[in-house]
């Protein structure tokens, strides 16, 4: 069976992406912060799916020597990796004039170098294979600064050089790309917001797409996604 890695795979787009890849008949590896949120997905998606494979790891993205034990394990399990979603992310609203100390390593530990680390430790299996999808989920706030964006917005921009660096780099080995930039997605955190369901993105409309990019011929690559609510940016 081909096998999806994904990083913050328990709530919101990284859930979504995990139930569609499910769904698909990958095995997957999947980290995040909380154990019992990995085994609670865990027990639903083989409730669903029962000849899967799954592995699941306690994870802290902003950890890079957890980061390389979960990329280890995954080596360990598994022989290959057709897909690699580095999804694992954080925000705190601030401008960079006023955010609190340590904001900015904080949010770039956690929403870069997670990436990196992940796809430096698994990339070896996929030139291996020479084949394999790298999707890394950035934001529109890697576009366009904005009010209140702060060091969210710089580790964004950040990511999407990253993301831009390994397009170039892996073109020879037949490793496609992704970044895929998604305005307001609904997920927990908007609970409680005052903001109602339906003036936001369903994570399901990311994993739809997702899915559509892995899906093109060999011969194509989608480098770049934007997706936005119907009605533009809150």
């Amino acid at each position: 069976m081909p096998v999806a890695v994904i990083s913050g795979a328990t709530k919101g787009i990284g859930k979504a992406i995990s139930v569609k890849l499910a769904a698909e008949g990958f095995d997957l590896a999947l980290y995040a912060r909380t154990m019992t949120d990995l085994e609670k997905l865990k027990e639903e998606l083989i409730v669903k799916h029962p000849s899967l494979k799954i592995l699941i790891k306690a994870t802290d993205a902003g950890n890079e020597n957890e980061v390389k034990s979960f990329a280890d394990a995954v080596i360990e399990v598994f022989d290959s990796v057709d897909i690699l979603v580095n999804n694992a992310g954080i925000y705190y609203p601030g401008n960079v004039t006023d955010e609190p100390e340590g904001q900015l390593e904080r949010m770039i530990a956690v929403n870069l170098y997670s990436a990196y680390h992940l796809t430096r430790a698994l990339l070896p299996l996929m030139k291996k294979k020479a084949a394999g999808h790298i999707f890394n989920m950035s934001s529109v706030a890697a576009l366009k600064a904005y009010p209140g964006g702060g060091s969210y917005s710089i580790s964004k921009y950040a990511l999407q050089g990253f993301s831009d660096n390994l397009r170039d780099e892996l073109k020879a080995y037949g490793i496609k790309v992704t970044a895929i930039c998604p305005g307001a997605t609904w997920s927990n955190s908007w609970s409680g917001s005052g903001v109602k369901e339906e003036r936001i993105m369903k994570a399901e409309d990311i994993a739809a797409v997702l899915w559509t990019a892995y899906s093109l011929s060999l011969q194509a690559v989608m480098e770049q996604i934007v997706l936005r609510p119907q009605l533009g940016d809150l």
